[in-house]
């Protein structure tokens, strides 16, 4: 693992500014953004604001024409190729809004695939349990599917809101020091609701990970240490909704 300076936030965000090729209005220029090791996040905005956008920036799958885009010490705009992967694949967890689940694969094999790319993650989550299976079948419990025949299913037969799940399980195996994710409570009911989120809290204060969570449900953000509203972060959204009125 690769752990902050003492005193130094997880991430850091300086000067950014992000347009879509052939887009003549900025998505995204962000001043200034931190957070600290082990915060946990809610970034909300309406749908079409720039959040994935931005979320994919922090990753480092996207790379935004100006600005630094810190993660543990390193500037992930700046890697290419397998170092960017690596990073990563040892630090990042990631929820995506489609899932991204390999369809081929059974739940509990979509669960580890993160610790077949990380010897990190890997080592994290043979110090939870003592083999990979028996973690995501643990990861998968707290989220009620951890049934026999459903974890040797391939997730091509799950339901949307049990595919979301497994995605969450996925993105959490291993305790990366950061965790984003994206609209993860969308496809679930409230019950179910209720109960990753108990998760994410939990797993997230057992790892020291770092939470990023994005969704336009107001009604979450009293659970978080901290709520930043995007309309509030991107200036190039308040220029653009001012052109629009004028």
């Amino acid at each position: 693992m690769n752990p902050t300076t003492a005193g130094e936030p997880i991430l850091s965000l300086q000067k950014l500014c992000f347009t879509w090729p052939k887009q003549v209005c900025s998505v995204l220029a962000i001043e200034q953004l931190q957070i600290e090791s082990g915060e946990q996040l809610f970034l909300m905005g309406p749908s079409g604001s720039g959040k994935t956008t931005l979320l994919g920036i922090l990753a480092g799958i996207i790379k935004p024409q100006q600005g630094e885009v810190t993660v543990l010490g390193q500037n992930i705009a700046s890697l290419k190729g397998a170092a960017g992967d690596r990073f990563r694949a040892d630090h990042i967890g990631f929820i995506f809004q489609m899932f991204n689940l390999i369809p081929y694969l059974s739940v509990q094999e979509n669960v580890i695939l993160p610790c077949r790319f990380s010897t990190s993650r890997k080592e994290a989550a043979l110090r939870q349990s003592s083999e990979l299976e028996e973690e995501a079948r643990r990861l998968l419990g707290h989220l009620r599917l951890d049934s026999k025949e459903l974890i040797n299913k391939p997730v091509v037969e799950l339901s949307v809101g049990q595919q979301q799940r497994v995605a969450a399980a996925r993105a959490l195996i291993g305790s990366p020091e950061l965790l984003i994710a994206d609209e993860p409570t969308s496809s679930l009911d409230s019950e179910h609701r209720e109960a990753f989120i108990q998760l994410l809290f939990e797993e997230c204060a057992l790892a020291g990970t770092t939470l990023i969570f994005v969704s336009h449900d107001t009604s979450l953000a009293g659970l978080f240490h901290r709520t930043v509203r995007l309309q509030d972060l991107n200036q190039a959204g308040r220029e653009n909704r001012e052109g629009e009125s004028q």
